[in-house]
């Protein structure tokens, strides 16, 4: 075993460890490990995008409204949070066009903290919430390692050619299967009578957790890095790791806040809605 590979495994389980056991207490300890993921995300999306080279002031901006919806985040106070992640992505919207700037700016501030925003709130105070975290990891890695072994497995048509060249379409659906079976199996062992709503969900995120990984590989090439940063040692960067799990967790988010506002019941569990409970 190559050194490079040890290193890797060695990161990656130790990653797994810290997000399983902040996923299972909850609480702040999690809502911290969710803001700390907003910020390392804004910081790696700012110097792919050379943000702070070109317009150092208008950046400070963007790491103010990240770092404000963060801490709001760690709080739990998510009715604040999501406006104050709007009025960011506005202002830096509005500095961009006048200043002439990167619209990079704009969209790194609303990816970035919606991304802490998502997983915060999908978790929740709950055991429901946990179930329902525990029910979008599931769909995202199983769709993520599945998606790799049998695109090398059978090859195929390319997916996304000009973008991650790598790709298949057989990996796509073998991706997408896959995390359609480990999300039903992880919803149903711990609510039986959950129905076909949660596989439908779990098609929903592991698309969107594909579409993610397609999206950081466009900006990457787009911008001519190969990793988002070195920040894991034998991974890369954090946007590297949570990608496909940050758009799938956007889907979930806006999926039950749309639900929640159809009941007319905003403080309806998330978790719970988005598992059909």
């Amino acid at each position: 075993m190559s050194e490079e590979l040890r290193l890797r495994i060695v990161s990656g389980i130790v990653l797994a460890v810290v997000v399983l056991v902040s996923t299972w207490y909850g609480g702040i300890g999690f809502r911290l490990l969710a803001a700390a993921i907003s910020l390392l995300v804004y910081y790696e999306w700012s110097t792919i995008t050379k943000l702070a080279e070109k317009d150092f002031q208008a950046n400070a901006i963007g790491w103010l409204g990240t770092a404000l919806v963060a801490a709001v985040t760690v709080l739990g106070e998510f009715d604040y949070a999501i406006p104050l992640l709007l009025i960011f992505t506005v202002l830096t919207a509005i500095l961009s066009g006048l200043r002439r700037g990167s619209w990079w700016l704009p969209g790194g501030v609303f990816y970035s903290a919606l991304s802490g925003i998502s997983l915060a709130a999908i978790r929740g105070e709950d055991s429901v919430g946990l179930a329902a975290m525990l029910f979008v990891f599931a769909v995202v890695w199983a769709t993520d390692i599945l998606a790799y072994f049998v695109g090398r497995a059978v090859g195929g048509p390319k997916l996304a050619p000009k973008i991650s060249p790598g790709k298949t379409w057989s990996g796509a659906i073998g991706g997408t299967i896959s995390g359609v079976i480990a999300g039903t199996a992880v919803a149903l062992v711990q609510f039986p009578n959950t129905g076909i709503w949660v596989a439908c969900i779990a098609l929903l995120l592991s698309v969107s957790s594909q579409v993610g990984d397609l999206f950081e590989s466009f900006l990457k090439r787009r911008f001519g890095v190969k990793d988002s940063s070195r920040l894991i040692p034998g991974h890369g960067g954090v946007m590297d790791r949570v990608d496909g799990l940050v758009f799938a967790c956007f889907a979930a988010f806006l999926l039950a806040i749309g639900l929640a506002a159809t009941r007319g019941d905003p403080a309806a569990s998330l978790g719970g809605l988005l598992l059909g409970l």
